[in-house]
């Protein structure tokens, strides 16, 4: 949780981010779960992990990545970019936020 805070927050505090407000969730398959949360007002909010399958409710912004890929992200041993190209990390979100977010990465 800690991890995805981190990187969370970072593109939270981007200026591309401003009076952005978006549901957000970020799927890690091999631990299960599903961390849910909101992009909003500059920083991230209510972010809570849940069993994945749990809900029915699609998010705005969708990561999906391994536990040991967010960890490398955060520490700095994996480029967002790369693990993108590689489908290391999978981003689903709609075309402006695609847009949006490709400035904040």
């Amino acid at each position: 949780m800690n991890a995805l805070e981190s990187i969370l927050g970072d593109l939270a505090a981007s200026p591309a981010a401003r009076g952005l407000d978006r549901s957000l969730s970020c799927r890690l398959p091999d631990l299960g779960q599903v961390v849910r949360g909101r992009l909003a007002r500059g920083s991230v909010h209510d972010l809570r992990a849940e069993p994945e399958g749990q809900s029915l409710e699609k998010a705005d912004i969708r990561l999906t990545m391994s536990s040991d890929d967010l960890v490398d992200l955060t520490e700095g041993r994996l480029s967002f970019g790369p693990a993108w190209a590689s489908g290391r990390v999978k981003l689903e979100a709609g075309l402006r936020d695609l847009l949006r977010l490709r400035m904040m990465l």
